[in-house]
C-alpha cells in the first residue's frame, strides 16, 4: 500500500475517489437513504478539491482505494473501499496523518458506530456533540479530539 498527499487532482483521479466514497458510505451509513446518498454525493467533487490535504491510499495496481482529508489538524473525511476495510488502512492512515499533520480533532456521525469506535480506539475522545449534521439533517455528529 503506498499513501501520499496528492499533488494534482485530475478529474480522472476526483471519479476514481467519488467512487469509493459512494462504495463505502453505501457500507457503512446504513442510517442514510439511498435519495440522502445521492444528495451529498453531488457536494462529493467540491469537498475533495476543497481540502487542504487530499490523502490517497493505492494498492499495488496504483488504483486509490481509500482517501483523507485534513484542514487544520482536523481530520476532514476518512473513507476506505469496503473490500479494504478491515485489514489496518484506517490506523495507517490515522497514524500517517498525525505524524505529518498533527491531525488532534475531527467529527464522526453519532449513527457510524463503527467509525465511532474506530476513533475512540486511536485515541480520540468525545468534546462535543451536535443534534444535526454541517447540513442541518438530523444525524448527530459527535466532535472529537486526541487524547494527549
Amino acid at each position: 500500500m503506498k499513501i501520499y498527499e496528492i499533488q494534482n487532482r485530475t478529474d480522472v483521479l476526483i471519479d476514481q475517489l467519488y467512487w469509493v466514497w459512494k462504495h463505502s458510505v453505501k457500507a457503512t451509513h446504513l442510517f442514510l437513504s439511498d435519495q440522502e446518498i445521492e444528495n451529498i454525493a453531488e457536494l462529493i467533487p467540491t469537498y475533495l478539491n476543497k481540502t487542504t490535504h487530499l490523502i490517497v491510499a493505492e494498492n499495488e495496481l496504483n488504483e486509490p482505494v481509500a482517501f483523507m482529508g485534513i484542514d487544520d489538524k482536523k481530520l476532514e473525511m476518512l473513507f476506505i473501499d469496503p473490500n479494504e476495510r478491515g485489514k489496518g488502512l484506517g490506523k495507517e492512515l490515522i497514524n500517517y496523518g498525525i505524524a505529518h499533520y498533527d491531525i488532534n480533532e475531527l467529527g464522526v456521525n453519532e449513527q457510524n458506530e463503527q467509525a465511532t469506535a474506530f476513533y475512540k480506539h486511536m485515541g480520540f475522545q468525545t468534546y462535543n456533540r451536535s443534534e444535526t449534521d454541517e447540513q442541518g439533517n438530523p444525524y448527530p455528529i459527535l466532535y472529537m479530539k486526541k487524547s494527549k
